[in-house]
């Protein structure tokens, strides 16, 4: 675990492809781990963990999209 905080996989010496398919597959996951949970807070939770890793594949494609 010390190796991974110095050596963060984001930190732009690596590159790990992500599939939209996957993408897809955990958001429909926590959507349904959302729907099971009662709390507000862990659903911010959730909801933001969703939207980020939407855009994780999404963002440059949409972006690219729009112009």
């Amino acid at each position: 675990m010390a190796d991974e905080l110095e050596n963060p996989v984001n930190d732009g010496q690596e590159y790990e492809e992500i599939t939209s398919d996957e993408v897809d597959r955990v958001i429909e996951q926590l959507e349904r781990v959302m729907e099971t949970v009662q709390s507000e807070n862990i659903k911010s939770y959730l909801e933001d963990a969703i939207n980020n890793i939407f855009f994780l594949v999404y963002e440059d494609e949409d972006a690219a999209e729009a112009a």
